[in-house]
């Protein structure tokens, strides 16, 4: 014999499908209107043209609120839609490498684990190890110490290398803070690379005016009204003196 079961719903009971004998009435503001029988509080309901909800149904007496329920459910799953619209889906992606990968291959999917990376995905790098190279971890260890490189700044080391069966897994997750970071210094680049070009320009003045001066302990002769230096005047007079 098969007992008929009731299916369950998470709907709160509204009105005439609450069971208690006795409610804690609530109003549509907040308020308290202490506990009442159902029927005062169904009847109160009906007079502000609105709906009594048992919303803690657990309590005792059962708590109910007078609310325009049509209302309350497309106010809820607006936002329940807004908050499901503003969730961003992150996922785990997978690349997998064979510790003897070729240049090329490797730097395909390095860019293919940047990409994931930019888009927010978490990325988890596999080595495929066959035969005797399961032997070698060190040479899978090395791939992904390549591609932990190759993504520096871009990603962080989420869990770091480990043997899986006949795999070497590394996960790696995106890194807000450090791609913040470096398009800072990339801004500051232009303008630090200005006053250091000026400064070969500023050092060639004083190397042109140096130039210019005499040598050290040379005296340039002062001309006079006759055209002689003044030294050579200065000596004839000397010579006119003690004559």
């Amino acid at each position: 014999m098969r007992i008929a079961t009731t299916p369950s719903t998470t709907e709160p009971r509204i009105n005439d499908r609450i069971r208690a004998r006795d409610v804690r009435l609530v109003d549509p503001e907040g308020q308290q209107l202490g506990i009442r029988p159902l029927p005062e509080a169904l009847a109160i309901a009906r007079q502000m043209d609105l709906d009594l909800v048992e919303v803690a149904p657990m309590a005792n007496p059962p708590v109910c609120r007078i609310m325009d329920y049509g209302k309350f459910k497309f106010d809820a799953a607006q936002r329940a839609k807004e908050s499901r619209r503003k969730t961003v889906s992150v996922g785990m992606k997978e690349m997998k490498y064979r510790p003897k990968i070729g240049p090329g291959d490797f730097e395909t999917k390095t860019r293919q684990v940047l990409r994931f990376l930019n888009e927010g995905h978490k990325v988890k790098v596999t080595i495929m190890f066959r035969g005797r190279e399961v032997f070698h971890p060190e040479l899978g260890k090395k791939i992904l110490d390549r591609v932990a490189d190759e993504v520096d700044g871009a990603a962080r080391v989420e869990t770091e290398a480990r043997l899986d069966g006949r795999n070497m897994v590394m996960v790696l997750a995106p890194d807000k803070r450090a791609r913040q970071s470096a398009a800072a210094r990339s801004t500051r680049s232009p303008s630090a690379e200005g006053p250091g070009t000026a400064a070969p320009e500023a050092a060639a003045v004083p190397a042109q005016a140096a130039a210019a001066q005499p040598g050290d302990g040379a005296v340039a002769p002062a001309p006079t009204a006759g055209g002689s230096p003044a030294g050579g005047d200065g000596a004839s007079n000397g010579a006119g003196g003690e004559e």
